[in-house]
């Protein structure tokens, strides 16, 4: 292949590579992050310290409930009860999207109590269910987890095939490293700015303005690792094409355009004795 043509396919594999870097970040947070129980706890726990989202769920039980709910989210007992409730809440969902069932997702309030370590009030519970996925939701996340389950594995495979290719079939090597490393840089600012448009609209469409704060906190606590992987890609892309950058100015002496390499003078003949 010519220079030129190298160039190109160069070119087009790494544009296509750095725009798979979001959507392939998307997916495997979703896919992934979301999916580990151990994970997903950890990320809702400071939670429990908030105070819209404390009331934000004192709204959403039955009326009996709630002064029970209102006086235990105060106690020291509450934050392990959080992480039980929300444990118990990723194990419903979980199970829902791996089996055929089509009925309501719930939580029983006892089981969560059954997963208190002694000395905690589990016995103050009420033996209720709450709903948590109506039954209509379940056929469309079973599709659309199954398609970003695949997604999120191929497509970070797939763009580092491709930046990988282009750097290896271009002319200019460290050129094609540079292009790439500010391809996943800007693809990191893409990343960081679909977190912060999602949390607009998300925010922006809930019926009720009065839970915004509370669905604020949680959408910002799911998303953190997000938002840490965008400023990852941002730094260490801008950091390579630094690096790059300078290695190319400051690297070995080039000799300068125009200039041509001194020509050795011929050797001399060698003279002949005369006869």
């Amino acid at each position: 292949m010519t220079p030129r043509v190298r160039g190109a396919l160069s070119a087009a594999l790494i544009a296509v590579a750095c725009l798979m870097v979001p959507f392939g970040a998307l997916a495997a947070w979703a896919a992934y992050g979301l999916a580990d129980p151990g994970r997903y706890v950890t990320a809702m726990a400071p939670l429990a310290a908030d105070p819209a989202v404390r009331d934000a769920m004192e709204d959403e039980v039955d009326e009996p409930l709630r002064p029970f709910v209102h006086d235990f989210a105060r106690t020291p007992a509450f934050p392990a009860a959080w992480d039980a409730g929300n444990r118990a809440v990723h194990d419903a969902v979980w199970s829902a999207l791996h089996d055929d069932s089509r009925r309501e997702v719930t939580v029983d309030l006892a089981e969560v109590g059954r997963r208190l370590a002694p000395g905690h009030v589990s016995e103050a519970l009420p033996r209720t269910k709450v709903a948590v996925l109506p039954a209509a939701e379940l056929d469309r996340l079973r599709k659309g987890y199954d398609v970003l389950e695949v997604a999120g594995f191929w497509l970070p495979v797939t763009a580092a095939v491709l930046a990988v290719t282009g750097i290896a079939v271009a002319a200019c090597r460290r050129r094609a490293l540079t292009a790439t490393a500010l391809g996943t840089a800007l693809g990191g600012a893409l990343l960081g700015l679909a977190v912060a448009v999602g949390r607009h609209f998300t925010l922006t469409d809930l019926p009720d303005p009065v839970h915004r704060p509370a669905a604020g906190a949680v959408y910002d606590a799911l998303t953190g690792t997000l938002r840490t992987v965008s400023w990852l890609l941002v730094t260490v892309g801008l950091a390579v094409a630094l690096t790059c950058w300078l290695s190319g100015r400051y690297g070995s002496p080039r000799a300068p355009r125009g200039s041509a390499a001194p020509v050795p003078d011929p050797a001399p003949e060698p003279t002949r004795a005369r006869a």
